[in-house]
């Protein structure tokens, strides 16, 4: 997830960056494990039945929409949204903290705690009917790096929860060799190594022990798909001829490892939109339909990352939000699935009495709020409904011009959390609910 909330207390605790003059903010898990002394290429955990287990591949239809949500701060640490286990450490990221006193202990009872199937029940009476689950690649083929192992078992767990629940699961390799974007949320922050050494290799056959296990008929009712890599940068450090080029063999190589027919392959689109990625799921995709296409691209749409976006009214965000199914989406007549993987209802606007708004952290009246310095328990009516009108025309862009949508997160601090915007009013009982039907004039 790319984070960056320029001026969000909420996300005060967060890791900023700058690559190349960009603003960004990633999420970094590093481990050490005390199991691993040698490199090792981990084949991953044999399945075991949680009563579901068939020989028959089960249920593969998708919803025609998918409105999901990130399973976000649980397998790969990220600072800003779960502070209190960094406590009493210098650790920045998952790659620093898994080296600290403690760490495996720690990371243990987080895994227990912080996501449960209380949630995947929660989250499926919410009419959310698939999760976007990171975990890192480490897990899948742990080296000599100091990640700590184990978080596989905590993801099969997850999916077995989902199953019961009904819903779909994406299996998100967020954190790749060498990191790919030099954000916390690769599992290391301050380098970028994704393209040097052998990790592009390493990248492939870690996502090749997921889609065997994963991939697998086993899991084909719940899986729906695998994501490659999570937003690698396409300036610096990495060249993005490299990451389509990469990508194809990736593709290859998962879809050959996998037993399920049905498995789609997913890739972000490394910040350049899925306009840059047309040819290559031409390639990839031939002549299969938008539905049942095998590649397919994730985007990630905030409108709190970047300064100039402090500057605008929530009406210029509402129709910023609106225009992404033009200038960030594709038309229905492309054959090239896209799924907004990250987007959050934050923005930095300060909401009068009055339903006014203007942009940025500060306002002079009585009354008036800011939503980036204003706990969300605290929004009064004003700020609630402008934060709604703004995620419902997120929903309805990414509903008209997607296959579907991963709001970022569950949990997380202040309208960064599906639970909270859910708690608050700022989104009704059901996701699908709507206060401000038909901003975005869609037919």
């Amino acid at each position: 997830m790319v984070n960056f909330g320029v001026l969000a207390s909420v996300a005060l605790t967060a890791a900023f960056t700058t690559v190349d003059g960009r603003p960004q903010h990633g999420h970094i898990h590093q481990h050490r494990s005390s199991l691993v002394s040698a490199k090792v290429e981990a084949g991953p955990t044999p399945y075991t039945s949680n009563g579901t287990n068939s020989t028959s591949i089960g249920n593969t239809t998708l919803p025609d929409v998918i409105r999901g949500v990130n399973i976000g701060g649980w397998l790969i640490l990220e600072k800003w949204m779960t502070p209190d286990i960094f406590e009493n450490s210098d650790a920045t990221d998952q790659y620093t903290f898994d080296s600290t006193d403690g760490a495996e202990a720690k990371l243990k009872q987080h895994w227990e705690t912080y996501f449960t199937e209380a949630d995947v029940k929660k989250i499926a009476s919410l009419g959310i009917n698939a999760l976007r689950i990171p975990i890192g690649y480490w897990d899948f083929f742990n080296d000599t790096t100091p990640y700590i192992r184990g978080a596989d078992a905590c993801l099969e767990k997850a999916i077995g929860w989902a199953r019961k629940a009904g819903l779909k699961v994406l299996v998100d390799c967020h954190g790749s060799p060498g990191s790919q974007n030099g954000f916390d949320n690769s599992g290391r922050s301050g380098v970028v190594k994704w393209q040097t050494d052998d990790n592009l290799d390493v990248s492939i056959k870690a996502l090749q022990n997921i889609a065997k296990k994963y991939g697998s008929t086993s899991y084909a009712d719940v899986v729906f798909a695998i994501q490659l890599v999570n937003e690698p940068i396409s300036w610096a450090q990495n060249n993005f001829t490299l990451i389509q080029s990469w990508t194809k063999q990736a593709f290859h190589a998962v879809k050959s490892a996998s037993t399920n027919p049905h498995l789609q392959i997913i890739m972000h689109d490394a910040f350049t939109t899925p306009w840059a990625w047309q040819d290559i799921g031409g390639e990839l995709n031939g002549n299969a339909p938008l539905k049942t296409a095998p590649f397919a691209i994730d985007t990630h749409l905030y409108q709190n990352q970047v300064a100039a976006d402090s500057l605008l009214t929530q009406e210029q965000h509402i129709a910023k939000a609106c225009n992404w199914t033009s200038s960030n989406l594709l038309p229905a007549s492309s054959n090239l699935p896209v799924y907004v993987g990250e987007f959050s209802a934050q923005t930095n606007i300060c909401a009068y009495l009055n339903g006014t708004t203007v942009g940025g952290d500060k306002c002079y009246e009585d009354g008036c709020q800011c939503s980036c310095n204003v706990d969300i328990e605290d929004w009064k009516e004003p700020l609630v409904k402008a934060t709604r009108r703004f995620l419902e025309a997120e929903l309805d862009a990414f509903e008209k011009g997607g296959r579907g949508w991963f709001m970022w997160s569950w949990k997380g601090p202040g309208a960064w959390g599906l639970e909270n915007v859910v708690r608050f009013g700022v989104l009704g009982e059901k996701v699908t609910e709507r206060e401000f039907p038909g901003q975005c004039g869609f037919s």
